[in-house]
């Protein structure tokens, strides 16, 4: 599946399920709500902190989908293409860091 396509799914489902969108300043507050969870997750299972009990049965992949539902939203929402942004961002992060980080002495 490409980004067009989940901005289709995603869209088609706001309007059979969701009603409407929320508006963009709801959709960014979720978003940072969603990426606040994953950063819980990280922080405490791959991070120095210690995992709560109740944190253990939290599913790190749906968190990150529900990060991803968010940011789909809000391209729908404010007429962004992903597919061709993302596109666009992968052909600039190749062209100017196609040497740099295998020049980076802190990554060997």
């Amino acid at each position: 599946m490409n980004l067009q396509h989940a901005q289709k799914i995603v869209d088609d489902w706001i309007q059979e399920h969701g009603v409407r969108y929320f508006n963009e300043l709801t959709n960014m507050a979720q978003l940072t709500e969603e990426v606040g969870e994953v950063a819980r997750i990280i922080a405490r299972r791959y991070g120095e902190q210690s995992e709560k009990e109740s944190d253990k049965d939290k599913d790190l992949g749906e968190e990150l989908a529900d990060v991803v539902f968010v940011v789909l939203c809000l391209a729908n929402q404010t007429g962004v293409d992903l597919q061709e942004a993302f596109d666009k961002k992968m052909e600039k992060k190749t062209q100017r860091d196609h040497d740099r980080h295998h020049n980076n002495e802190k990554l060997k």
